[in-house]
């Protein structure tokens, strides 16, 4: 038996992706290791929403660790990624994210010394499939693949490609499955999850979620990201889906900028009035929702002042989780040809600035929960013999005891930290 170790990088669709890919080998008798050295084959599943050089970093440094090994290369690739790695690793095989089916036949050609390349685009269903979890409590499923947006900025929609969005009842049927087989989280997730049907000229989201809502048993959904711009002509309607009991309370909204005028050459789609409005919107129903968004540092022509209105909004957001991103102008995008492009130190200094701020608000964001009580679910093992576990409004929380995933505790939050609460 073939012993194959898989490391993934990147977004959830990624590693629901992975646990594909390693369902559809244990079916033909390869079998999935815990530690890359003790794999005949390596499969590096890479990101590239930041850019080519990490995922080409991943690569490079796995293939130093175990030169002897046999590595396949997925993941959302562009031909920039391809040609680097070859580089590295001139005996490597590559299948991108459009063709995880073939994963079992790239495999077997890259153990007896053929090295292949499944790259072509096709709009499979990528659910429905077999599937060795991450983690046995949380079934992370796809809803579409590809986004309907032109970010100036982006190159994965190049690699995704057009706007796909998967059947319902294929998508319930994935869930329902899931929850039989005792998973208490479901997580929705793709580029952006508020595009749901638009490619048949419908959003179909808030039908989507309350089909999943109304399976029965004991589990809550978690939704992911989400463009604003895409949001606003659902929001009344997803905003009663989130006061369902079965919802957590998280919300994944992402920003990018805090001035409209950078929006713009962002191609953005939205104002930051636009996005306000979402927030508050949400905030007012449901008080005690979870803030997530996104921000990206040092976009070309970013002044000083614009800045300063990113750290502005970012204050009257108050989020629980901000993801900082400095700009990394990427292989055949607009943004890489814009002009005035901010120098690396400068846009240094300003995460480092907005970092300190944020770390700020999310202490203060966490002090709100301070002596709360509560049921939360065990979802994930911590460090140092600890359990992290999430509340209805998906906030870490950690734990020190004997625990079992998907086990439910009654706690009292005793400490907080900026990062988690402590119970």
């Amino acid at each position: 038996m073939i012993c194959f170790y898989i490391e993934s990088y990147g977004c959830s669709t990624n590693l629901s992706e992975s646990e594909v890919m390693a369902g559809l080998l244990e079916q033909y008798e390869f079998k999935q290791v815990e530690n890359a050295e003790d794999a005949y084959l390596l499969i590096v599943n890479v990101c590239t929403v930041k850019g080519d050089y990490g995922a080409i970093k991943h690569v490079k440094v796995l293939h130093e660790q175990f030169p002897h090994k046999k590595i396949v290369v997925s993941g959302c690739l562009t031909k920039e990624v391809v040609k680097e790695v070859k580089q590295i690793c001139g005996d490597a095989s590559f299948i991108s994210t459009h063709n995880i089916k073939e994963i079992v036949s790239v495999v077997e050609e890259t153990i007896n010394d053929n090295p292949v390349e499944v790259l072509t685009y096709n709009a499979d269903v990528k659910i429905n499939l077999p599937r060795v979890r991450k983690n046995k409590i949380i079934s992370i499923i796809p809803i579409l693949s590809g986004c309907n947006g032109s970010c100036s900025y982006c190159s994965v929609h190049k690699v995704k490609g057009k706007l796909v969005s998967y059947p319902i009842e294929d998508i319930v049927s994935e869930a329902r499955r899931a929850i039989i087989k005792g998973c208490k989280e479901i997580w929705i997730t793709s580029q952006d999850n508020a595009c749901y049907g638009l490619d048949n000229n419908e959003n179909k989201l808030v039908e989507l979620l309350n089909q999943i809502l109304k399976i029965v048993g004991n589990f809550r959904v978690r939704l992911g990201m989400m463009n604003p711009n895409n949001v606003l002509p659902i929001m009344d309607d997803l905003i009663k889906v989130y006061t369902h009991e079965k919802m957590f309370k998280f919300l994944h909204l992402p920003l990018q900028s805090g001035d409209d005028g950078i929006l713009k050459k962002m191609k953005r789609d939205y104002m930051t009035g636009e996005f306000k409005k979402v927030i508050e919107n949400f905030r007012d129903k449901i008080p005690e929702i979870t803030i997530a968004t996104d921000i990206i540092i040092g976009f070309p022509s970013e002044s000083r002042n614009q800045f300063s209105n990113t750290v502005d909004l970012i204050k009257w957001i108050n989020p629980d989780v901000l993801h900082i991103s400095r700009f990394r102008a990427r292989e055949n995008t607009l943004a890489k040809k814009m002009d005035e492009q901010i120098e690396s130190a400068e846009a240094k200094n300003r995460s480092a600035l907005i970092t300190s701020i944020f770390h700020n608000i999310a202490y203060m964001r966490n002090e709100r929960w301070y002596n709360w009580k509560g049921t939360v679910i065990v979802d994930e093992q911590g460090i140092n013999g600890t359990w992290v576990a999430r509340n209805y409004a998906y906030k870490p929380i950690v734990l020190e005891g004997n625990y079992e995933l998907g086990q439910k505790v009654d706690i009292k939050i005793s400490k907080i930290t900026k990062f988690d609460l402590r119970a």
